[in-house]
């Protein structure tokens, strides 16, 4: 078990590169790009279309197939969806989302190996990816 002063050392030092981060550039581009973006009257037009029909979606995928609207939703929701991506705001702000996205995939990698190379740490946006057997990573079993 953690001493109580090395646990909160270890969240001082959490706050730190906390604070570090929310300082950082990458940061400060990406709350412009979404602050340009919730701005912008044509994205915000275009996110709540996306939206809309994107409940009309998930009415659809219940059914599947055999919904009799499905073909035209299907269609709807990918115009809909290149249509919000394709405004320069709304892009920008992706671009800002992945990157601010892989600078705290980094930092988190960076803490997870600086205790061990076996700890699982997010990569690319996902969650937690799995490395072990068959993945191509080294799980350590003798199988």
């Amino acid at each position: 078990m953690i001493g109580t002063m090395e646990y909160a050392e270890a969240l001082d030092y959490s706050e730190q590169i906390s604070n570090m981060i929310l300082q950082s550039d990458v940061v400060e581009s990406y709350e412009r790009a979404r602050q340009s973006m919730d701005e912008d009257k044509e994205a915000q037009q275009l996110i709540h279309a996306f939206n809309d029909i994107k409940e009309q979606y998930e009415e659809v995928q219940r059914f599947g197939r055999y919904h009799p609207d499905y073909n035209a939703i299907m269609k709807k929701v990918r115009s809909s969806k290149r249509e919000m991506d394709m405004n320069d705001k709304v892009a920008a702000f992706k671009v800002a989302e992945r990157n601010l996205q892989k600078m705290l995939d980094e930092v988190s990698e960076y803490i997870a190996y600086s205790v061990s190379d076996q700890i699982k740490a997010p990569k690319d946006g996902a969650a937690l990816t799995d490395d072990g057997c068959g993945n191509g990573g080294s799980c350590g079993c003798s199988a």
